[in-house]
């Protein structure tokens, strides 16, 4: 028998898996209001509203909020599949305060660069931030906002 066979007949361990962390209502409030920025808050509104993951929150486009139908279109998410999610009416009411004050063209969030989206890193870090300040010590993510979805 080679190696490749042994290998291939080895058991493998399980790996336990664990429920992920989600924050309570009050501590999404919290959060939200520990951001000052009106683009951050924007940012992690819409993140946890949707139900998005970070990456899909950062390639928003101005054409993905369909407020007629209150739907958020989700290009290429993960396993690269088109989907929609919800826009709460709270949400979109906070997205077309931020447009009113930002201008975003191409992007929902742009990055430094106009013509680029905003980095997952950038938004780790304002969740991080806002985490600080909002003095929740559980061992939470962005992600962990879509699991509080």
């Amino acid at each position: 028998m080679g190696n490749k066979a042994m290998i291939e007949d080895m058991p493998r361990i399980k790996r336990k898996k664990k429920l992920p962390q989600a924050l309570a209502r009050i501590e999404i409030k919290n959060l939200i209001n520990a951001l000052t920025n009106l683009k951050h808050k924007s940012m992690l509104l819409t993140t946890y509203s949707g139900g998005l993951r970070v990456s899909e929150t950062a390639h928003l486009s101005l054409s993905d909020i369909d407020s007629k139908r209150m739907l958020i279109r989700v290009n290429q998410g993960k396993g690269r599949k088109d989907r929609y999610t919800l826009l709460s009416c709270a949400n979109l009411k906070w997205l077309r305060e931020y447009y009113k004050q930002y201008r975003p063209s191409l992007w929902l969030f742009p990055g430094r660069h106009k013509n680029h989206p905003i980095s997952i890193r950038t938004i780790q870090k304002v969740f991080d931030n806002a985490k600080h300040k909002a003095k929740i010590i559980k061992n939470v993510s962005v992600h962990s906002l879509r699991h509080s979805f």
